[in-house]
């Protein structure tokens, strides 16, 4: 069996979880509600405030998808209770970023500013002009996000200027005057 699947997801306080006959897992909680599609194959048993993934046979793509669905269920509770955060830091001489209104605003060493326009279910801050924290109740698109800002102007390996996640470490590589000897 799947070691991640086969574990029972405990149903926190103040969320609600739903199950139709289409198998669409509905997860409803303080920050908000989030919807998934489940594969008719594994099915999804809501009891005694757990909830449990069960699936069909032993074939190898069922075990995928047992270990996958308990996943994405558990980041929906965690996503409608909690929520997630990815923080970006913003490296590089004259490099900030500033909100107006639904668009983020970089300047990133380009000849003109990089407007960026903020999805409606994802909040994005800069309590400092280098920094960035994107914030959300689904997982997968606090990461896109993210990483979408990121791309904008990735970290570079010879100064490492760009942007980054907090805590990123970023490889340099030596410049041309180590390489001459």
């Amino acid at each position: 069996m799947s070691r991640i699947g086969r574990k029972p997801i405990s149903i926190p306080d103040k969320v609600t979880i739903t199950v139709d006959s289409s198998n669409v897992v509905t997860v409803e909680g303080p920050k908000g509600k989030l919807t998934l599609q489940v594969s008719p194959r594994i099915k999804v048993v809501v009891e005694d405030g757990c909830v449990r993934i069960e699936r069909p046979t032993n074939l190898k793509m069922d075990k995928a998808f047992h270990g996958l669905y308990r996943s994405l269920i558990n980041n929906m509770i965690i996503g409608v209770t909690q929520g997630y955060k990815k923080e970006l830091e913003m490296i590089g001489v004259g490099y900030k970023a500033q909100l107006k209104g639904k668009e983020l605003v970089l300047d990133v060493g380009y000849s003109h500013p990089v407007n960026y326009q903020i999805p409606d279910d994802i909040k994005i801050e800069t309590p400092k002009p280098t920094q960035i924290i994107v914030e959300g109740i689904d997982k997968q698109r606090v990461g896109q996000i993210a990483a979408e800002i990121r791309k904008i102007r990735p970290p570079e390996p010879y100064k490492g200027k760009g942007i980054r996640y907090v805590g990123e470490k970023v490889r340099q590589k030596a410049g041309k005057a180590a390489g001459k000897k």
